[in-house]
């Protein structure tokens, strides 16, 4: 296909009705369901989570004094429909395809699931209906993401094979593929399995083993630092990383794990992250790494890396941004080949049906060569679409 703007980031918002008919008859009382809400919205009810409530993700097509956070349903909705729809909005918004993350009530809350059989049979469920109906309407346009279980290794890597066998294009990661909260070599043959099979690797915004309180989340550190530890010190990955937006953090665990070293072939997509950030993010990452990598090594056995952190996540990391005029104008300083455009359709952060408006917009005054790598180039070369 002669692609000209891909999405590199939109939305499948469904109702669960479209494949829980595929979930093995045993488990199927125990997948996600829709339900109606007095307001006329509708909601997902998942196992061991809170209620999600349908709204911002629904609100393509309306102006900012229309969204509305409840009360938004399904039916009628943009970006709702079924496959033939999703490409006659494609048409309608100039996008000749979409990359297609799950939605609201996505995998990123099935792991509520208390029972692993089921959370399994629930998240290949979703993966067939992605393979056997949706994406195959027209699988150029379509390009839907695989989602992978946390149960272990592997089963990680089996659904990884499914999913390429099945024909999808990369697979979504809400954890680490070991399950651990931190990547380590037991993540190693996902990777490698990953790279051989030509699956793109994805990860939307942030994963969600963020690494809570506990000293020594973030990563593996190979020893305990003294009880009496500076709160201030108790991960000194956090210490030197969290003060900047979505996968930052998860970018910087690769680095120290030592996990782009051990697989220099990997590359990693972090979709809705936005750009202008970025430029200070790398500065700030290598300047905290001079200033505490000598304690963090004496008291954690933190390892330190050949030449700048910065230089590491330049190399294997891809970022995706939507409406970013600013992020735009700092390019050059993460990559022009590392960025993609997305229009996030349906959500609330889309502005369906006028991408390409929006395009002409934050694109003012780029060199073509240069536009056509963001909006399309990138996209299929990581996405192996062509």
């Amino acid at each position: 296909m002669d692609y000209r703007i891909v999405s590199a980031d939109s939305h499948l918002e469904i109702g669960v009705d479209r494949w829980a008919h595929r979930v093995p008859k045993e488990h199927r009382d125990r997948a996600p369901r829709l339900i109606k809400l007095a307001t006329g919205g509708d909601a997902w009810l998942i196992e061991g989570q809170p209620l999600k409530i349908v709204g911002l993700e629904l609100c393509s097509g309306k102006t900012f004094d229309e969204f509305e956070p409840t009360g938004v349903a399904y039916e009628g909705s943009p970006g709702t429909g079924s496959p033939e729809q999703r490409i006659t909005e494609q048409d309608l918004d100039g996008v000749d395809a979409e990359v297609l993350f799950p939605g609201i009530g996505g995998p990123s809350f099935w792991r509520g699931i208390a029972n692993d059989d089921a959370y399994r049979a629930v998240i290949r469920a979703y993966n067939e209906f992605l393979a056997q109906e949706y994406t195959a309407v027209d699988r150029n346009r379509l390009i839907a993401l695989g989602v992978i279980p946390e149960t272990g290794i592997d089963h990680a890597v089996a659904e990884l094979r499914y999913c390429a066998r099945a024909g999808l294009r990369g697979v979504c990661l809400n954890a680490w593929p070991a399950g651990r909260t931190y990547p380590s070599e037991a993540d190693d043959v996902f990777w490698r399995e990953a790279i051989d099979l030509g699956m793109a690797l994805t990860v939307h915004v942030v994963l969600r083993h963020l690494g809570g309180a506990k000293r020594g989340e973030s990563l593996a550190y190979p020893q305990q630092p003294p009880p009496d530890m500076s709160p201030v010190g108790m991960d000194p990955l956090k210490r030197m990383t969290t003060w900047n937006q979505g996968g930052g953090l998860n970018a910087a665990q690769l680095v120290f794990s030592g996990t782009f070293e051990r697989i220099p072939d990997l590359q990693i997509y972090f979709a809705e992250n936005n750009l202008g950030w970025l430029p200070m993010f790398f500065e700030q990452l290598d300047m905290l790494y001079d200033r505490n990598i000598h304690w963090a090594a004496r008291y954690f056995g933190m390892r330190k890396v050949d030449g700048r952190p910065s230089d590491y996540i330049k190399q294997h990391s891809h970022w995706g941004f939507l409406n970013n005029p600013f992020g735009v104008k700092v390019r050059h300083e993460i990559g022009v080949d590392k960025v993609m455009w997305a229009s996030d359709f349906p959500h609330s952060d889309s502005d369906w049906p006028h991408s390409r408006q929006v395009i002409d917009a934050i694109f003012a005054g780029v060199p073509q060569t240069e536009v056509r790598q963001m909006v399309c180039d990138n996209a299929v070369r990581f996405f192996h679409l062509a």
